[in-house]
């Protein structure tokens, strides 16, 4: 008979449509104080020169840690399968503009 003291109960997770469809995100201000860690996802777009917070995450320091481990092991099984992520030199910021002409009317 099988021990089944060890094993996790398990946990169902639902996720509307809404959630589901993501938002996307090519900016993240981490900031943190001795109880939390705050995600802000932030869209920048080309020729606008104000960004909005488009999603707030707030963790707990263990679940922040835990978070940066499967974000490890994540990028590595990514690597595995598709090769590198190239890294190239940035600026802190991505450019506000994205080489783009303005758009006119």
């Amino acid at each position: 008979m099988a021990d089944n003291k060890n094993q996790q109960p398990a946990i169902n997770i639902e996720i509307s449509e809404e959630v589901a469809e993501g938002i996307y995100s090519n900016l993240a201000i981490i900031s943190h104080s001795n109880s939390e860690f705050v995600v802000d996802f932030i869209r920048l777009m080309p020729n606008v020169p104000k960004a909005k917070v488009k999603a707030r995450i707030i963790l707990t320091p263990q679940h922040a840690k835990r978070l940066l481990f499967a974000l490890k092991d994540n990028v590595q099984k990514y690597e595995m399968q598709f090769g590198k992520i190239d890294e190239p030199e940035q600026p802190q910021l991505p450019p506000m503009n994205f080489n783009t002409p303005p758009a006119q009317a």
